[in-house]
């Protein structure tokens, strides 16, 4: 006898997750994934929304519970979750044999440029929180040494507009997991000790209208975070 069918299904759904988890690694679903006929990555976005695993308190703690002994990142509190896909992409990647020596900018799993995501992480390391630290040390990853962080994402003294701009980006990448800016974002990078606002939305813009009028450095530096506009 079903005694809830509500419950009856989120078993059922949650048994389709599961399977999803055993191909995938993870439950950063997008939302059109199915499979066993199960839309599982819608059903999981409408979990993670505010009271989506019910109003009844001790109910939506076991479901949470019952969600985490599969991945314990299926709805990650302390990053956005395009950094949980791309997190995820780079886990399984490993798994598959890769080793991180291989994984350079451009490198491409499931969609994502893991890659230029791996550099960032390692380049904006001080701006990720400790769980992030934790879950990339947990795959042998660590910052760039000092001496190797690149002038244009380390904004040195007297840096040029165009240097706090691409400092800026580099950090909302390492922070947030992709290059895709609203237009009226703006960002706080510190400059030699000195909080300086970029208006990254508007800077993007901008630059992207006069790429043809940019150096080989500085496109190759935009390159380096995901944005090769060279041939645009």
């Amino acid at each position: 006898m079903v005694w809830s069918v509500v419950d009856a299904r989120f078993y059922k759904n949650l048994a389709a997750a599961r399977d999803y988890f055993a191909v995938h690694r993870t439950l950063a679903a997008p939302k059109d994934a199915s499979i066993d006929g199960v839309a599982v990555g819608q059903w999981l976005a409408n979990l993670r929304k505010t009271g989506g695993l019910g109003k009844d308190e001790e109910r939506a703690a076991e479901r949470r519970a019952a969600l985490e002994r599969i991945d314990r990142d299926w709805n990650p509190q302390s990053w956005p979750f395009e950094w949980q896909q791309r997190y995820a992409a780079l886990a399984a990647a490993l798994a598959d044999g890769a080793t991180l020596a291989e994984i350079l900018p451009g490198v491409t799993v499931g969609g994502h440029d893991i890659g230029t995501w791996l550099h960032a992480q390692r380049q904006g390391w001080e701006q990720l929180s400790e769980q992030q630290h934790e879950r990339l040390t947990e795959l042998g990853i660590e910052p760039l040494p000092t001496t190797e962080v690149p002038a244009t994402a380390k904004a040195t003294k007297g840096s040029s507009a165009f240097e706090r701009g691409v400092a800026a980006l580099a950090q909302y990448l390492a922070r947030e997991g992709h290059v895709t800016v609203p237009r009226a974002h703006v960002e706080t990078v510190v400059v030699d000790d000195q909080e300086h606002t970029v208006r990254l939305g508007v800077f993007l813009s901008n630059t992207k209208s006069r790429r043809g009028k940019l150096t080989t450095d500085k496109l190759a530096a935009l390159a380096d975070l995901g944005l090769d506009w060279a041939g645009a």
